[in-house]
Protein backbone atom coordinates (compact mmCIF):
# COMPACT_ATOMS: atom_id res chain seq x y z
CA UNK A 1 0.00 0.00 0.00
CA UNK A 2 1.84 3.23 -0.90
CA UNK A 3 1.58 6.49 0.73
CA UNK A 4 1.91 9.61 -0.49
CA UNK A 5 2.13 12.33 2.18
CA UNK A 6 2.46 16.06 0.43
CA UNK A 7 2.95 19.14 2.85
CA UNK A 8 1.76 22.18 0.79
CA UNK A 9 1.04 25.99 2.03
CA UNK A 10 -2.51 26.56 1.86
CA UNK A 11 -2.78 28.34 -1.87
CA UNK A 12 -3.79 25.29 -3.96
CA UNK A 13 -7.19 25.11 -5.04
CA UNK A 14 -9.71 21.62 -4.94
CA UNK A 15 -9.02 20.92 -8.55
CA UNK A 16 -5.29 21.58 -8.03
CA UNK A 17 -5.36 18.78 -5.61
CA UNK A 18 -7.75 16.13 -7.08
CA UNK A 19 -5.02 16.78 -10.25
CA UNK A 20 -1.72 16.06 -8.13
CA UNK A 21 -3.80 12.97 -6.39
CA UNK A 22 -4.28 11.67 -9.85
CA UNK A 23 -1.20 12.09 -11.11
CA UNK A 24 0.66 10.76 -7.93
CA UNK A 25 -1.46 7.25 -8.52
CA UNK A 26 -1.11 7.61 -12.08
CA UNK A 27 2.25 7.53 -11.67
CA UNK A 28 2.29 4.56 -9.03
CA UNK A 29 0.15 2.83 -11.18
CA UNK A 30 2.91 3.48 -14.59
CA UNK A 31 6.20 2.97 -12.57
CA UNK A 32 5.26 0.01 -9.78
CA UNK A 33 2.32 -1.79 -11.28
CA UNK A 34 0.04 -0.91 -8.13
CA UNK A 35 -3.37 -0.77 -8.41
CA UNK A 36 -4.98 2.27 -8.10
CA UNK A 37 -7.08 1.88 -4.77
CA UNK A 38 -4.19 0.68 -3.24
CA UNK A 39 -2.55 4.22 -3.47
CA UNK A 40 -3.20 6.68 -0.90
CA UNK A 41 -2.29 10.28 -1.09
CA UNK A 42 -2.56 12.78 2.00
CA UNK A 43 -2.26 16.29 1.09
CA UNK A 44 -1.53 18.33 4.23
CA UNK A 45 -2.06 22.29 4.32
CA UNK A 46 0.62 24.24 6.25
CA UNK A 47 -0.03 27.91 7.75
CA UNK A 48 3.23 29.80 6.24
CA UNK A 49 3.61 31.02 9.49
CA UNK A 50 4.37 27.21 10.08
CA UNK A 51 6.80 26.60 7.53
CA UNK A 52 10.17 28.10 7.33
CA UNK A 53 12.16 29.22 3.49
CA UNK A 54 15.54 30.73 3.57
CA UNK A 55 15.73 31.24 7.00
CA UNK A 56 12.42 32.86 7.68
CA UNK A 57 8.94 31.75 8.25
CA UNK A 58 7.15 32.08 4.89
CA UNK A 59 4.89 34.30 5.13
CA UNK A 60 7.51 36.55 5.97
CA UNK A 61 9.77 35.70 3.09
CA UNK A 62 6.95 36.40 0.65
CA UNK A 63 6.18 39.75 2.25
CA UNK A 64 9.73 40.64 1.73
CA UNK A 65 9.41 39.44 -1.74
CA UNK A 66 6.79 41.71 -2.79
CA UNK A 67 8.15 44.72 -1.43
Amino acid sequence: MPYIRLAVTPSITRAQKAEVVRRFTQALVEVYGKQPEHVHVVIEEVAQENWGYAGQLTDEWRKDQSS
